[in-house]
């Protein structure tokens, strides 16, 4: 995104700013999709399975006037087990660790009880809080003003909170919302190199491509009951090779990302393999062994191992 350098009211050049911006909202409202819209890479995976995101992933957003640090967070639910305690103690907590927060909601949508229960939960925070209505392409022209709003009503009498639209599919209105968000940033430095987009840990990132196959080819209960471990990378000449473990918690999803013959893992591999060619410019040998550790989600040292520890 190309703006000129801004000015101060009395045309002396803005300072540049920047800071860390958290992506909050309820599950499945396009967190990921906006944060790889925004940064112009897939740093996120991306799926129509709620409760997607697990990690607090940081992506770099770096214009003339400001770096951003974007904090994709897990989505704002009602848990169920430890694991899903955790994923929603690690979004609440990146409330009060941001220098501003973007609400995400569905807009296409009217306004419903957790976007209430979210709204309540940041009107308790000091922090600068943008209300963002995604899913714009997916919004009749006629819906727009009954759906704004449903959620400014959200937001009287007491909150003023900036409104827009964007369209995380699309990219309309991204730019001004980035814009937007910047402009309440504190001034300072580079954080990061310019051209970075993320500092996700390399195993963090192939676990996270394997997992996004997962959601994609899998139903039911399958995708929510499923880590994966990255136990080994090894460059090999032009090669890279990585070994992974999936870890599921019952024998009959062990079977199910098997597949007859091999097939559905094979499937899931490939897929995988791909997206990792991406990230290492180069060919990829990857291999895959599925383990059940029976009740994983609810136990505490099986979801440190794992890496949810929900800070």
């Amino acid at each position: 995104m190309e703006l000129s350098p801004p000015s101060d009211v009395d045309g002396a050049p803005s300072p540049f700013r920047s800071g860390f911006v958290a992506l909050i909202g309820r599950p499945n409202v396009g967190k990921s999709t906006l944060l790889n819209q925004l940064v112009g890479e897939k740093v996120a995976i991306t799926s129509p399975v709620a409760q997607t995101t697990r990690n607090r992933l940081r992506a770099i957003l770096t214009t003339p006037q400001a770096q951003l640090v974007l904090l994709d967070t897990p989505g704002i639910h009602k848990p169920h087990h430890l694991l899903g305690q955790r994923l929603v103690q690690s979004a609440r907590g990146a409330i009060g660790e941001v220098d501003v927060v973007l609400l995400l909601v569905d807009g296409s949508q009217p306004a419903g009880r957790g976007d209430a229960f979210i709204v309540e939960l940041l009107s308790q925070s000091r922090t600068p809080v943008h209300l963002a209505l995604n899913k714009a392409d997916q919004v009749a022209p006629d819906q727009q003003d009954d759906l704004l709003a449903s959620y400014q009503a959200l937001l009287a009498p007491a909150l003023t909170w900036p409104l827009h639209r964007c369209s995380a599919l699309t990219g309309a209105g991204c730019p001004d919302l980035v814009e937007a968000l910047a402009a309440d940033l504190p001034p300072g430095p580079h954080l990061y190199p310019a051209d970075a987009v993320s500092d996700q840990p390399e195993q963090l990132l192939l676990g996270e491509l394997i997992r996004e196959q997962v959601l994609h080819h899998t139903r039911e209960e399958v995708p929510h009951s499923v880590a994966v471990r990255v136990e080994r990378i090894v460059e090999d000449g032009p090669r890279t090779a990585v070994l992974a473990t999936v870890v599921v918690e019952r024998s009959s999803q062990k079977g199910i990302l098997i597949g007859k013959g091999g097939q559905m893992l094979r499937t899931i591999g490939q897929g995988a393999r791909l997206q990792m060619q991406k990230v290492f410019d180069g060919p990829v040998y990857l291999e895959l062994f599925v383990k059940v550790v029976p009740n994983w989600r609810s136990h505490p040292g099986r979801l440190a191992e794992l890496g949810y520890r929900g800070d």
